[in-house]
C-alpha cells in the first residue's frame, strides 16, 4: 500500500537537485527548519517548511522572503509571502509557499527566511535585512 506513495513522493523529490537553504536575520524571532521543494509536473514548485517562534511573546503573524538564484549565482527573483497567521510563543508550524513567480530550474538554489513579523496585540513590526544572509548562503553552496 504504501509503494505507490513512496514512489510518486520519490519522483516529486528527484526533480529537485539543490535542496533550499533556510537563513536567518541575527535578532530574527522565527527561524524558518526543513524547508524542502515539492515540484510535479505542469505545477509551479512548492516551498514547504516549519517556522518556529523564538520568542516568548504570540505572533500575530510573519512573511518570508525567497530569494532564487540560477546556477551562476544570478538573483532570478525574490518573492514574500505571508508565513502563518497567530504563532504562539515557541511554537512551530509548518506552511508553504507556491513559488510561481518564475520557471525554476532544477539546479537553481532556493533561500528563504523571515523579513517581518509582529507581535500580537502590537502594530509595530520587527523586520531584517536577509539579502547578505541570502548572499552568504549562495557563496557557500559554490563552494
Amino acid at each position: 500500500m504504501f509503494a505507490p506513495i513512496a514512489a510518486a513522493l520519490i519522483a516529486v523529490l528527484a526533480a529537485v537537485t539543490t535542496p533550499p537553504v533556510a537563513v536567518q536575520a541575527p535578532d530574527s524571532p522565527v527561524r524558518i527548519d526543513h524547508a524542502a521543494v515539492l515540484t510535479s509536473d505542469g505545477n509551479p514548485p512548492v516551498l514547504v517548511f516549519a517556522a518556529t517562534n523564538l520568542t516568548d511573546n504570540e505572533l500575530e503573524q510573519f512573511t518570508v522572503l525567497v530569494f532564487i538564484f540560477d546556477e551562476k549565482g544570478t538573483l532570478k527573483a525574490r518573492q514574500v509571502a505571508p508565513g502563518r497567521r497567530t504563532l504562539a510563543a515557541r511554537e512551530t508550524k509548518s506552511s508553504a509557499i507556491v513559488l510561481d513567480g518564475i520557471a525554476i530550474e532544477p539546479a537553481w538554489l532556493i533561500v528563504a527566511g523571515v523579513n517581518q513579523a509582529q507581535k500580537a496585540g502590537s502594530e509595530s513590526w520587527w523586520r531584517g535585512d536577509l539579502q547578505s544572509a541570502a548572499q552568504d548562503a549562495l557563496t557557500k553552496q559554490k563552494r
